[in-house]
């Protein structure tokens, strides 16, 4: 896909995101829109995943492991064909598919169920080591936020990752500076975040996580690092595409009335408009 290819599709997996929590009244729009351009890469352009075919034993594993941001996976997914998007409004509702954190006991083409943060990059490595025992190809990706990192058990788990040279495993942060309490750098400060996986002995790459050509070239670059995983620091806006929500951490967890979601919805559509 061209960059304005993948800018129009995340313009519509951010519509989607909107549609969503309006429709549920509640959940997470700002790290799910911070998010979305990541999203729209991996699942459109990076990763090795077919929607028909969700348990190919071969195919590339994604863990969100800042599970709050499930309306942010399930609207690329649902752009990417693994189910309507009219299924989208049924968001958090009882007997729905898209809980308010993923949950692949319900929805087909989750690899891992996730929400208590710190616990994905874990798994992640698992996926990651057994791909390297079993001498398979597939590569191994997981999200985290920056308010996240707070977690030591991401900590440990860096560890792991560095020690056993895990170069099929690529670690993104979403670091758009806010968590629910407010700036990371007030609540409990992870900086600097790229010194730190370094120290654990991880390949690092600072990038703008809204510019298309640095996120390709990061994945690139990470695939041609051999013997240690890749940590890619994505600086992002919270609340991206959304005037009023953007870099407002208000909006960390919280759905917009019906004011709100017009008013977000005629942005996008300008946005999309003007691409």
């Amino acid at each position: 896909m061209t960059n304005q290819e993948l800018q129009k599709t995340a313009n519509e997996v951010r519509k989607s995101i909107i549609t969503a929590l309006h429709a549920a009244g509640a959940g997470h729009p700002g790290g799910s829109l911070s998010s979305t351009d990541i999203f729209t890469y991996l699942y459109f352009e990076e990763m090795n995943v077919d929607p028909k075919n969700v348990s190919d034993p071969d195919r590339d594993r994604f863990v969100l492991s800042k599970g709050h941001c499930a309306p942010g996976l399930y609207s690329v997914m649902a752009e990417k064909g693994y189910f309507p998007k009219e299924e989208l409004t049924t968001l958090r509702k009882l007997g729905s598919r898209l809980q308010g954190h993923p949950s692949m006991q319900y929805l087909p083409g989750l690899d891992m169920s996730s929400g208590s943060l710190g616990q994905g990059i874990s798994a992640a490595c698992g996926m990651a080591l057994s791909a390297k025992l079993d001498k398979k190809d597939f590569r191994v990706y997981t999200l985290l936020g920056d308010g996240e990192l707070q977690e030591g058990q991401v900590w440990e788990a860096a560890m792991f990752a560095g020690f056993r040279k895990l170069d099929n495993l690529v670690v993104i942060v979403d670091n758009n500076g806010l968590q629910i309490d407010g700036p990371v750098d007030k609540v409990c400060s992870p900086y600097p975040i790229d010194k730190k996986f370094e120290a654990f002995n991880f390949h690092v790459i600072n990038i703008d996580g809204h510019n298309f050509d640095e996120i390709k070239a990061a994945f690139e670059e990470a695939k041609k690092t051999k013997g240690m995983p890749t940590a890619i620091i994505a600086h992002t806006v919270k609340g991206k595409g959304v005037s009023f929500m953007e870099n407002q951490a208000g909006w960390h967890g919280k759905a917009p009335n019906d004011d709100e979601f017009k008013q977000a919805m005629e942005e996008l559509e300008r946005i999309g408009a003007a691409l």
